[in-house]
């Protein structure tokens, strides 16, 4: 098992320094996540009004299972975003569309700053991209943000993603969007060392 301590991924960002990825820990990282999830700037997370036992709750969940991980991310050794992988083909999008082999399922929420950095946002999703390639089973990243998540879409695309359609999710409507690794690659300019 993970420590909180534990680094899992890491990568230097040219202009911002260092961002690492580590295990998610859902009774020592509840209150800083707790904090992340119902501040205003989270409302397209959906958990506004969870109280500190349903963030303790959701994560202890999310730690049980078996197709579903989190993921606290690093900015210069503090933690800075949430990041989350999912088997698509299994939670989120059952049903909504063809799964393929290799295919991987993401969400990040950068934590509320009241000294925002140029470019740090742009530097999450690449981080959490990255991290996403770095496993060499993954061929393609999967998302489905709110259609109305406006400032998510314009990231999504400067990391490689290309909207497919709108799905109707019970809580929302989503727009499906997929990226290879390839085109990540193309987008970024990193290279991820596992090309198809």
């Amino acid at each position: 098992m993970s420590t909180t301590t534990e680094t899992l991924y890491a990568r230097t960002d040219a202009v911002l320094g260092s961002f690492a990825i580590r295990a998610m820990d859902p009774l020592t990282d509840a209150e800083l996540l707790h904090g992340w999830v119902t501040h205003p700037k989270a409302a397209f997370w959906m958990m506004q009004d969870a109280s500190l036992p349903d963030v303790e709750r959701e994560y202890m969940k999310i730690a049980a299972a078996e197709h579903h991980d989190a993921y606290i991310g690093l900015h210069e050794g503090r933690p800075a975003f949430l990041m989350e992988r999912y088997d698509p083909s299994r939670l989120e999008l059952v049903g909504l569309y063809d799964a393929q082999p290799g295919d991987v399922g993401m969400h990040f929420l950068v934590a509320p700053s009241d000294t925002p950095l140029h470019g740090f946002t742009r530097a999450v999703i690449t981080t959490v991209m990255a991290a996403l390639f770095a496993d060499p089973a993954v061929r393609r990243v999967v998302v489905e943000p709110d259609v109305d998540n406006k400032a998510v879409h314009a990231l999504n695309e400067a990391v490689g993603f290309v909207p497919e359609r709108p799905v109707q999710k019970p809580e929302k409507t989503a727009l499906l969007s997929f990226c290879t690794r390839e085109q990540f690659e193309a987008a970024t300019g990193l290279m991820t060392g596992a090309s198809i």
